[in-house]
């Protein structure tokens, strides 16, 4: 009875052991690699982990001279305060529909790039067209709106091409129809070649043998594309678009605060901005993060969601 005792325990501790013993393992392997992701690891944790310890201030009535203890809790005060103002529903439909329109626009256009860059055999084209695509990407955001506003002011590159032809001046900076074009446009100009190198590094994984076989039972290149690339990359598209979605409600700030003004806040002014009016320029510090903390939660509750449909329909999810 004691050696069976014996041996049940040795069966118990024995796996924990070996547990320990593969995790101490693979460090040792696999040292420099975790050495090289610790600054990433350390990054996060400093700015996205430990900031977290300032949301309570959503819930308290802040003062920096009294400190987050110090001051008085309030509760959902600050929430219901912005949830019953007249700028709630202009705030929540722009930021939505700059959202909607820039997933429906710029989501796909980085898998189109890659698809048709993956159709091109000729390489030196192919690297130029790459090199183009990505350059605007490496350039400085406050560059990238000057060049904005410099094309397409009453007297820029665009209006004296529509001019040209006989159309009169648009004024696309003041014109606030026109702010959501503009800066979806833009995004896409901006970010289609950057983002469209993990689908070419997915497109790259993708066996030749399936093009053959799908050569020989006679599809042509739209065939192959529709039956063969698509589901090939069909995994990295579902965890972008969940991505994506998780982040919804996060429009550019930093872009539009360089684009906007008083003329095109009816379509411009979106949740990001309203929390730097709020924050940075006003001090309502509690009010402003009030506001983030919902659109964070927002952003959370969409990419849950999106990972549960994706697990559901395509078996793919982020966890």
């Amino acid at each position: 009875m004691a050696g069976l005792a014996k041996e049940t325990d040795m069966r118990v501790i024995m796996p924990i052991t070996n547990k320990w013993d593969i995790i101490r393992k693979d460090l040792v392997k696999n040292r420099y690699i975790y050495i090289m992701l610790l600054p990433v690891v350390t990054y996060y944790i400093v700015f996205h982990y430990v900031p977290l310890y300032g949301a309570q201030i959503a819930f308290r009535d802040f003062s920096p001279s009294r400190g987050i203890w110090g001051s008085r809790w309030v509760g959902f005060k600050y929430f219901e305060e912005f949830f019953n103002s007249y700028y709630f529903g202009r705030l929540l439909r722009n930021t939505v529909l700059i959202s909607l329109y820039d997933l429906i626009f710029g989501f796909p256009a980085p898998i189109i790039l890659a698809l048709l860059l993956n159709e091109v055999k000729n390489n030196i084209f192919k690297r130029t067209v790459q090199t183009v695509t990505y350059l605007p990407h490496f350039i400085s955001l406050v560059v990238i709106c000057g060049m904005i506003i410099d094309f397409l002011a009453r007297d820029g590159l665009v209006n004296n091409m529509l001019n040209r032809f006989g159309i009169e001046s648009i004024p696309f900076m003041i014109k606030p129809e026109w702010f959501r074009t503009v800066y979806v446009a833009s995004n896409i100009w901006q970010g289609i070649g950057w983002g469209s190198i993990i689908y070419l590094a997915a497109l790259s994984n993708i066996d030749p043998q399936l093009y053959e076989a799908a050569t020989i039972d006679g599809a042509g290149r739209f065939r192959q594309a529709l039956h063969v690339t698509l589901p090939g990359i069909l995994p990295t598209i579902v965890i972008m678009l969940i991505l994506r979605l998780g982040q919804m409600l996060n429009v550019g700030s930093e872009k539009i605060l360089l684009l906007y003004n008083t003329s095109t806040y009816e379509t411009a002014d979106v949740i990001s901005t309203f929390v730097y009016r709020k924050g940075i320029l006003e001090a309502s510090y509690s009010y402003s993060t009030a506001v983030g903390l919902f659109n964070s939660v927002i952003n959370f509750a969409l990419l849950v969601t999106a990972n549960f449909i994706s697990r559901k329909a395509t078996e793919t999810s982020l966890w």
